[in-house]
């Protein structure tokens, strides 16, 4: 029999309408369901076709859930196994792949709503905001789990980009005392997002020398997306401060001709257009300037 394949499918933060098209449909087409139920929404492993088994996977180790998807896929069928967020991120994916890889079975990635982004949604927050920051790092606290020499909080967050920690809410006390190490303020902004998405979502903002002792009051203590720096300034979203060249009526580019405004006697104006060299205009455009209009 021809063996089936394996697809690792990013089931998203929790909203159950935050999954992709063919995410739901390869979970809804799947012999077998094998999904991480202590994070996945179960709305979306609800309606499996007849005949169908869906199971759980928050109680098995690495070599059980391996052997269940091994042995459906080599009888040729289809197995959905169903991560939170995206599967890429703190996904455990990779292990995953390499007993997959030694059993010969097909396998295929099916990417999802990252937390951090589902974060950042509910907050209203764009996360590269110009000419403050234009770097996101996505990492974590050092706990049981060691990260690499040179990728310490207190070593990155020297960068002053904006900084997503995933698996760190039990840690915020070190996170905190890293980021003072860095050089950051106490009233640097913090939000955090517990459970985005979710009917029972808590959102917090608050500032690099709070942010501890009020997660703690509130206890959130897990399922936690922390996402600090000065781009998580709620004041921004009521400030013309910064502003992207993308729409710029003087920054031209391919698709659209660049406007100058030019003072003229008595105080009018008018516009002028024009292309840089760094951004032709687009193709079959005539590019204008004053008197030629």
């Amino acid at each position: 029999m021809v063996a089936g394949k394996v697809y690792i499918i990013g089931a998203g933060p929790g909203d159950p309408e935050l999954i992709t098209v063919k995410g739901k449909r390869l979970i809804e087409e799947a012999d077998l369901i094998l999904y991480t139920d202590s994070l996945v929404n179960e709305e979306l492993v609800a309606n499996p076709k007849p005949g169908a088994v869906v199971e759980k996977s928050a109680g098995l180790t690495l070599e059980e859930i391996v052997a269940r998807m091994v042995e459906v896929a080599e009888a040729g069928g289809s197995v959905a196994r169903v991560h939170t967020g995206d599967p890429a991120v703190y996904g455990a994916i990779l292990e995953q792949i390499v007993h997959l890889n030694e059993a010969g079975i097909e396998w295929e990635i099916v990417p999802g709503v990252s937390s951090v982004f589902a974060a950042a949604a509910v907050l209203g927050a764009e996360l590269t905001v110009p000419e403050l920051t234009q770097t996101l790092i996505l990492t974590r606290a050092e706990g049981r789990t060691p990260v690499p020499e040179g990728e310490k909080l207190a070593d990155l967050a020297k960068h002053g980009a904006t900084i997503a920690l995933f698996l760190s809410a039990t840690l915020m006390e070190k996170v905190v005392s890293e980021l003072r190490e860095a050089g950051w303020s106490d009233d640097t902004p913090v939000a955090v997002v517990q459970r985005a998405t979710w009917p029972d979502q808590i959102i917090l903002r608050s500032t690099v020398g709070e942010v501890a002792g009020e997660m703690k009051r509130l206890g959130i203590r897990s399922h936690a997306m922390v996402l600090a720096g000065k781009a998580l300034d709620e004041s921004l979203q009521w400030s013309h401060e910064h502003k992207s060249k993308l729409y710029d009526k003087s920054f031209a580019h391919r698709y659209r001709r660049a406007v100058k405004e030019t003072g003229l006697p008595g105080g009018s104006s008018e516009g002028e257009t024009a292309a840089t060299a760094d951004h032709p205009p687009a193709d079959g455009v005539k590019t204008a300037v004053r008197g030629e209009l």
